[in-house]
């Protein structure tokens, strides 16, 4: 068994892929429900939500722009730094309905400084889809208009997260196991 193996042995499954489509049926509802109109642009950000943005995409109903935009905390580390920019959208943003679509909103440090890019590049509105929502105390900025499920204030990976660079690609989404007291 590698180390990875070892790694998803000893997780804990939150969330299967059933409870996933669930969630992202909701939030697609929603979705086309206030979007319906507006032929936004949505951004996946980079890497972390890249399945969500693939499961999700099909379900929206209504003309869309599709782009990226890729700046992280994390890199390869279990603990968020500096914010570092990686990918600008190339979309004109300029008087646009922007919805960036996450993978977990954590502290918000990420979705404050995203926001803040779209709102200067002239966007006429940004919203954010985010499949998790982790329970922490130390949130900043704006809360994401749409959120999928709920997860503990642990370290989690799968459907697109990765633990140490590995995992993004399990159809679930699983939490470190805490060390035993």
């Amino acid at each position: 068994m590698t180390e990875y193996e070892a790694m998803l042995a000893q997780a804990d499954l939150l969330y299967d892929m059933d409870d996933i489509n669930q969630a992202l049926d909701e939030m697609a509802e929603a979705l086309s429900r206030d979007y319906q109109e507006q032929a936004p642009v949505v951004l996946c950000v980079m890497n972390g939500a890249v399945m969500t943005t693939g499961h999700l995409l099909p379900r929206l109903l209504f003309p869309l722009e599709l782009d990226y935009i890729h700046a992280s905390r994390y890199g390869d580390k279990t603990v968020g730094g500096e914010l570092v920019w990686q990918s600008e959208p190339r979309v004109d943003l300029n008087r646009r309905h922007v919805l960036l679509v996450e993978d977990i909103y954590d502290q918000g440090q990420t979705l404050a400084a995203l926001r803040a890019y779209c709102h200067e590049a002239g966007a006429a509105s940004v919203r954010c889809a985010c499949l998790l929502d982790k329970i922490r105390q130390d949130k900043v900025g704006t809360i994401p208009e749409y959120l999928g499920l709920t997860v503990p204030d642990r370290y989690v990976f799968g459907f697109g997260m990765d633990m140490a660079g590995y995992w993004r690609n399990l159809p679930a989404i699983y939490a470190v196991r805490e060390p035993s007291s």
